[in-house]
């Protein structure tokens, strides 16, 4: 039976799993080392150190907690719009005015916290490039490569590198939400110590759900990734840590 295990390292909320990185995890699984576009959805908020069972159902795969789905993923054929790039000395600049340094729901998220040390977390800050875009630089470190494929990142750090730069687009310090939906697609995995440049934008609401889009770029402005992301808006106080 495969598991699904969130280690601390990787939190969004203090208390559960980044939404990226348990999505990328997951979609590793679901691929089962095919490349491909996989939609992710999060029915809970994914618990840490925990062994989840991943299990076929239909045409996904299942992680259960107990009795609970906490998420599923499939493979699909979508067709994902990247967003468009941003020179790295715009995205350099952007990152000044990075909302999160004045206000972040949540400060320790393994993405784009400002709680985490540099070489723990990504520390991914963009800053507004346009009215609904905004972009930061990211330059992956060693403690992010995998052990497996040395020089790159492992699949569910490029994932998690996609995850957050598009909420804030949507104002997540002042309207917090977490990710519901993740679809993605990683063209090549990132390369450490080599700067990118991630850019993620708004495409539109619903209600409690914002919809947004995110793409890696190298630094030969190559397309490394691109996702599409559904997030809901919540109270931050129910992701409290205890």
């Amino acid at each position: 039976m495969k598991v699904l295990v969130v280690p601390e390292r990787y939190c969004g909320p203090a208390s559960s799993g980044n939404g990226g990185w348990t999505a990328g995890a997951l979609a590793e699984l679901a691929l089962a080392g095919r490349s491909g576009v996989v939609e992710v959805t999060l029915r809970l908020p994914p618990p840490l150190e925990l062994a989840m069972p991943v299990e076929p159902a239909d045409d996904r795969l299942v992680a259960r907690l107990e009795d609970r789905v906490v998420a599923e993923a499939r493979v699909v054929a979508d067709e994902l719009v990247p967003v468009d790039a941003a020179a790295p000395e715009v995205a350099r600049a952007a990152e000044t005015a990075y909302a999160g340094l004045r206000s972040h729901p949540f400060p320790t998220c393994f993405s784009c916290g400002v709680d985490r040390e540099p070489g723990d977390g990504l520390r991914i800050f963009p800053g507004f490039v346009g009215a609904t875009r905004v972009a930061a630089t990211w330059t992956p470190a060693e403690s992010v490569a995998d052990p497996e494929r040395p020089g790159t990142t492992t699949l569910p750090v490029a994932w998690a590198a996609l995850d957050c730069v598009s909420a804030w687009a949507a104002d997540i310090a002042d309207r917090p939400m977490v990710l519901g939906r993740m679809t993605a697609s990683v063209d090549a995995r990132p390369h450490v110590g080599e700067a990118h440049v991630v850019v993620g934008e708004v495409r539109g609401t619903e209600g409690r759900k914002t919809f947004t889009a995110a793409t890696v770029y190298d630094p030969d402005d190559r397309v490394v990734g691109r996702a599409e992301h559904v997030w809901i808006t919540v109270d931050p106080a129910a992701f409290a840590s205890g």
